[in-house]
């Protein structure tokens, strides 16, 4: 539970605007939710959100408690790379769904932590207990799970702060003109496929950073940080800049398949600040035996 005394430099504000300052973890529209159904309170009374707060105002935020999980724990073996009181981190395997989802209702990502750790049921969400990110189905590599509610908006205000840093490995079709570039894109829903993201003008903030590992014959593998997070980002802009990712049946040419079984994308790296101490980490995948399989034949 938060509290704050409002002092006469802030007398004025919007309620809804002075909490969602305060709370990073909370967006506005989440703040407006609480406000409604009474967990937030001036001087011990429910107000609007459109209340303009006076000096002396005592405020009270409360968190609800969290909605029972509806997913079924299942038994399957998970390679966890770090663990503590607060979180996990988890080495996803490609073709594994990180929450239950239409055509994918077992076999989840989430399954397999509620299994490992049954307290984490709720958190965050009933069916998407703990997790903080997603990574695609056919996406391997590093993902991270919170496992209380204090952890979970913690490592959620991370997100939206931008602080988190994630890289990912990926081989894409030809040569990027440089050794080293930033794509600067808006992405939303592609207005001719509404299942597809694209590069389009009204999209949301989309930014990439990139750089070239290693050059093979009509490929290149290289290390993407996308400095946003929005949905299919990376596969998306390599698509645009006319580099797809080579495996990716959504944005890419299909006759790459017959090279990659799956997308050729990697998260590779994951750093963050722990929410108990606050001390920086960070943590790596190696490419798993299936990508490192592709390099090898490109490299004979």
């Amino acid at each position: 539970m938060d509290q704050w005394e409002i002092v006469a430099s802030e007398a004025g504000e919007r309620l809804d605007k002075f909490i969602a300052a305060r709370r990073p973890d909370l967006s506005r529209a989440q703040v407006q939710r609480l406000l409604a159904d009474g967990f937030i309170t001036v001087n011990g009374v429910a107000v609007k959100a459109s209340y303009r707060v006076k000096a002396g105002d005592h405020l009270q935020v409360r968190l609800p408690p969290p909605a029972p999980s509806d997913v079924q724990p299942e038994p399957i073996p998970l390679r966890i790379v770090y663990e503590d009181g607060d979180l996990l981190v988890v080495d996803k395997p490609a073709g594994m769904v990180v929450h239950p989802a239409p055509g994918h209702a077992a076999g989840t990502l989430v399954a397999a932590v509620l299994a490992h750790a049954p307290d984490l049921a709720g958190i965050g969400g009933a069916r998407r207990p703990g997790i903080v990110h997603r990574l695609d189905k056919d996406t391997s590599g590093l993902i991270l799970i919170a496992k209380n509610d204090l952890a979970h908006r913690h490592l959620q205000a991370q997100f939206k702060s931008r602080s988190v840093r994630k890289v990912y490995l990926a081989l894409v079709e030809g040569y990027p003109a440089a050794a080293r570039g930033r794509v600067e894109a808006p992405i939303g829903r592609d207005p001719h496929r509404r299942q597809r993201m694209a590069v389009v003008p009204n999209g949301r903030e989309a930014v990439t950073e990139y750089r070239v590992l290693n050059r093979y014959p009509g490929y290149t593998l290289v290390a993407a940080e996308p400095k946003t997070g929005r949905t299919h980002q990376i596969r998306v802009h390599f698509a645009w800049l006319g580099h797809p990712v080579v495996g990716d049946r959504v944005y890419g040419h299909r006759a790459s398949a017959l090279i990659c079984p799956r997308q050729f994308l990697h998260a590779h790296r994951l750093g963050f600040r722990l929410p108990a101490s606050g001390a920086y980490v960070e943590f790596e995948s190696p490419l798993p035996p299936d990508l490192t399989a592709v390099l090898a034949r490109l490299s004979s």
